[in-house]
């Protein structure tokens, strides 16, 4: 019986391998629907199983509906559980050693439409933290960064003469982006008068963007911020830190700017990464054809 082995397998995982009670449901959930497809093809013995038998549980995965995700998780308890056979010589081959796991579906990310943007962007600017919040947001819709980028920035970083920024992004690579004047006339602002007043409390801080206790602002701080800021400019879309890092590729690439350069500006170490902005902007225009035009 097919199953004996599994009831191994799930006991290897318990005692030796000493997974977690979730994980093991995870395997059990997976094989034992493997096992059951087996089952019903008329298998009994596991060194009979081929390639072409995994293969056609998949396709009956992705025929019911299974998600990308939960294929590829299939393919990895099947993975694990043929290994197991082998190293316990239940069977000799491993029918599962050639089969790729499918490309995982790519997200579109969500993105602000221009007037969102200005709406978001229109910040009263009364007080220090309000100084600093806009300038954190025209920051990152005028430059891409990431926000673990900007957290990061020193004073030493900002060149707003020259009209670029200087950070660290992932791998540790350095990068330089233009900053449009907007951005670089808040930032100015912030610096001269807001920074000074939080800076009294931590004089010795260089982290560009501080807390209201003269500390570097952190990931967590900014999220709060951003949830703050969406709600009063009546945005009801899921806004994450990220998102206006999406919102400046989008844009940049539906005004006409190169992909080269919009890849450059992220940080991009693959194009293929900066290339799924294209099918936002794409998505866009069949919205707004579908919107606008008389015979749509």
């Amino acid at each position: 019986m097919l199953k004996y082995a599994l009831e191994d397998f799930f006991h290897f995982l318990r005692v030796e391998k000493g997974l977690s009670d979730n994980t093991i449901t995870s395997y059990q959930r997976d094989l034992t629907a493997y096992e059951k497809h087996l089952t019903q093809i008329g298998y009994n013995v596991w060194n009979e199983i081929t390639r072409n038998d995994i293969m056609r549980f998949l396709y009956e995965l992705k025929d019911s509906g299974k998600s990308t995700a939960t294929i590829s998780r299939h393919i990895s308890s099947i993975r694990s559980f043929h290994q197991f056979l082998i190293r316990e010589r239940i069977a000799d081959t491993d029918p599962s050693l050639h089969i790729e796991t499918p490309k995982k579906d790519r997200k579109l990310p969500d993105t602000l439409s221009q007037e969102e943007v200005d709406r978001l962007l229109s910040i009263n600017t009364a007080t220090p933290l309000s100084l600093r919040n806009k300038a954190m947001l025209e920051l990152l819709y005028a430059t891409g960064l990431r926000v673990s980028e900007m957290i990061g920035l020193k004073l030493e970083d900002l060149h707003l003469t020259m009209g670029f920024v200087q950070c660290m992004g992932k791998g540790s690579k350095e990068r330089i982006v233009p900053l449009g004047d907007t951005a670089r006339k808040t930032l100015e602002d912030y610096i001269q008068t807001a920074r000074k007043e939080l800076v009294k409390k931590n004089k010795q801080e260089s982290a560009l963007f501080l807390n209201q206790h003269g500390r570097p602002l952190s990931r967590q701080g900014f999220w709060k911020i951003l949830k703050g800021l969406a709600i009063k400019a009546d945005i009801h879309k899921t806004i994450t830190p990220h998102t206006l890092r999406h919102s400046f590729a989008t844009h940049l690439l539906e005004n006409g700017a190169d992909l080269r350069i919009v890849q450059e500006m992220l940080g991009h170490a693959d194009i293929s990464t900066t290339q799924i902005y294209t099918h936002v902007t794409k998505a866009r225009l069949k919205d707004i054809y579908q919107s606008y035009h008389p015979r749509a």
